[in-house]
């Protein structure tokens, strides 16, 4: 029988055929498109042609098509649909692909092409994208090695490969210790209903009768905020804090701290002081010292706001018969009392007004406003039952396809993000991207989301329409291919408008009423809308710093006494702990994409606050010129600096203070 894998994708837009793929298809494809990738890079390396751009350049660009295309559907599948065989295929993938890009990054034949073409440069006649994408191969391979001979390459690679090992086995442990916790509910007190039905839906999708608390965002942190037993608020929270750290072979401690060695191994490989100053040359931070200095400036106003919101919620605690502080598991049942008392504001109230099918057409109502784009739903086999697609368009013309998979499930890795079953380029033929949102909302009828989830729906699609948009010729700097402090602006960005009142106004209807969220309602929104933003911002400032000083220096050997004294240091509220502990701080240790890297979040929220803000000034949230400009960021990918793009857009880089001001952690 015929691999579907590696078959012409002649359905529509040139979707996977996954009715037709099976998990035995994987292995084989996988080895048929590395047998080709590595044909095609020998053919490129010994070529006897003088090398230039389209014969060296533009055909590495190419040579990985068939890989691209069948990890494309794997890895997805992998993050949103895991299985065992999933899973041990994953394990076994790791070395052979880590191994593959060493092949390439240490083929010296390979580099000198690459070192002869950059040589050449000014009189290649190259446009501005060719002349950066020169640049970015020749830093790529740099940074990876190429220049390193003998032993040193040998123990680059071998490097290399132990750390993709070992991050799939990070993201493994830490799912399975997600899946398999659950903790069953005999008393409900103090859940709203919508608490309820998402335990009694977590319980059913395992088999069992009556509520579970899973550790799921979507149901754990709503279950936090109203259980009014707080021996089980303690339970869950300590399960939710103790994933990767429960002992046995699921846990990560180990695989952390030979991480960080490794990778302190491979920055001194390269001549570089440590991972950090390595990690963080490319981005737009540059340095860890910038990286320190952002983070502190918003430490200290945000540890006074959050201490002094301590303060009153021990008393709360106190007032209730409960001797001893304020607990971690205390904080956000407290803060949403005091939120209700201060504010009359209960997210229990906001949520039927929040539907996700409501939510998804607001993202979509404003991406047609601001780009003109269209979305038409399709009727096409995807991945699984709860996933659906549409057909992105502006004028009669296909831009791409969008896939939604919203729903958590125990097979589905936690978080939110955003990904590629294909990525955009003109380069040997127009390709226009697939893009997915996968998010962990719990599931109802109809799915209610939080405001939090609004905002992470909101959130993904901006990462969404950045690959949607992208327009250049080269894969390698398509869509989200920039700066890793420089990929979360178009997201956050995107959050402002589930803010706009006219957004709110249309689409946030009850969702059996279709009664328009009243403006009481909407007030009390607004007036909560920096609540607990001391809490928020101490939580993530934290994770933010331990990661930093993991990397910015000699990497310890006991991280999790490493993160204790950066905690201490910093003077972390007891009741407050980092909002991802080193042994499930996968955005860290799955892989090194935010390694030393964490803290930039915060540096595109800077620009966020000050991009929206560009909107305001213009009395239009919809303004057409600065949509026009916005989607030139968009659309330009990693095409030029960073810098660069956001400059064309606003004028100048922007200080700190709107996002001070946005999170209410000073006077506006």
């Amino acid at each position: 029988m015929s691999n579907a894998l590696l078959t012409d994708w002649d359905g529509a837009f040139g979707l996977p055929p996954f009715a037709q793929i099976t998990d035995a298809d994987f292995a084989p494809a996988f080895e048929a498109a590395l047998a080709e990738g590595r044909a095609a890079v020998a053919a490129i390396a010994g070529n006897p042609e003088a090398p230039d751009f389209a014969n060296t350049i533009e055909a590495l660009e190419q040579a990985d098509r068939l890989l691209d295309r069948v990890a494309g559907v794997f890895y997805n599948l992998v993050g949103a649909d895991s299985n065992p065989a999933r899973e041990a295929l994953s394990r076994d993938l790791a070395p052979k692909l880590s191994a593959y890009s060493s092949e390439i990054t240490s083929n010296k034949a390979l580099f000198a092409r690459i070192e002869a073409v950059w040589e050449e440069r000014d009189a290649l006649d190259l446009s501005a994208e060719q002349q950066r994408v020169l640049m970015l191969y020749r830093r790529m391979f740099q940074r990876a090695g190429a220049g390193l001979d003998g032993a040193y390459s040998e123990r680059m690679a071998a490097v290399k490969s132990r750390l993709a090992t070992l991050g799939t086995a990070f993201t493994q442990n830490l799912l399975a210790d997600e899946r398999d916790w659950f903790m069953p509910l005999e008393d409900l007190a103090g859940l709203p209903d919508f608490v309820i039905d998402t335990a009694a839906a977590a319980a059913k999708e395992r088999g069992l009768d009556g509520h579970v608390v899973t550790l799921n965002r979507s149901l754990i942190v709503p279950f936090l905020q109203y259980s009014t037993r707080r021996d089980l608020r303690e339970k869950a929270y300590e399960a939710w804090g103790a994933r990767g750290a429960n002992g046995g072979e699921t846990d990560n401690r180990a695989i952390a701290a030979e991480t960080l060695a490794l990778r302190g191994e491979r920055a001194s490989l390269l001549g570089y002081e440590n991972f950090a100053s390595y990690k963080l040359e490319t981005e737009m931070a540059k340095t860890p010292q910038a990286v320190r200095e952002l983070l502190m400036r918003v430490w200290e106003p945000a540890r006074k706001t959050a201490l002094a919101d301590a303060e009153a919620m021990a008393a709360m605690l106190q007032a209730d018969g409960y001797a001893g502080p304020l607990q971690p598991w205390d904080w956000r049942f407290y803060a949403e009392k005091r939120r209700h008392a201060l504010h009359d504001f209960d997210e229990a109230a906001l949520k039927p007004y929040l539907s996700l099918d409501a939510m998804i057409a607001a993202a979509f109502d404003v991406a047609g406003r601001l780009f003109r784009l269209e979305f038409t739903p399709l009727d096409v086999p995807l991945y699984h039952a709860d996933a659906r697609a549409w057909e992105v368009s502006r004028d009669g013309q296909h831009i791409a396809v969008f896939i939604g998979d919203y729903f958590a499930r125990p097979s589905k890795r936690s978080g939110a993000w955003m990904s590629n079953f294909r990525s955009q380029h003109k380069l040997g033929g127009t390709q226009r991207p697939i893009v997915v949102n996968v998010c962990n909302f719990a599931k109802g009828d109809p799915a209610l989301l939080s405001w939090d989830d609004a905002r992470t729906l909101f959130h993904e699609f901006g990462h969404a329409l950045h690959g949607m948009l992208s327009d250049v010729s080269y894969g390698f700097i398509s869509g989200t291919s920039v700066a890793r402090d420089f990929v979360e602006l178009p997201s956050q960005l995107f959050e402002h408008w589930l803010e706009v009142p006219e957004v709110i106004e249309t689409h946030a209807r009850h969702w059996q009423t279709g009664e328009v969220m009243p403006e009481a309602l909407r007030d009390k929104l607004k007036s909560a809308a920096t609540w607990d933003q001391g809490f928020a911002t101490v939580e993530f400032v934290a994770s933010a710093l331990v990661d930093l000083e993991f990397h910015d220096g000699a990497p310890p050997a006991d991280p999790m006494q490493k993160q204790a004294e950066v905690l201490e240091s910093i003077g972390m509220p007891q009741a407050i702990r980092m909002r991802h502990a080193t042994p499930h701080f996968a955005h860290v240790f799955a892989g090194d994409g935010y390694s030393s890297g964490y803290y930039s979040y915060m540096w595109s929220e800077v620009m966020d606050a000050d991009a929206f803000a560009a909107f305001e000034e213009a009395g239009d949230a919809f303004d057409p010129a600065l949509a026009a400009k916005l989607e030139v960021l968009l659309s330009s990918g990693g095409s030029e600096e960073a810098e660069a793009l956001y400059t064309a857009f606003r004028g100048q880089m922007p200080g700190v203070e709107a996002l001070l001001k946005g999170r209410g952690l000073v006077e506006a």
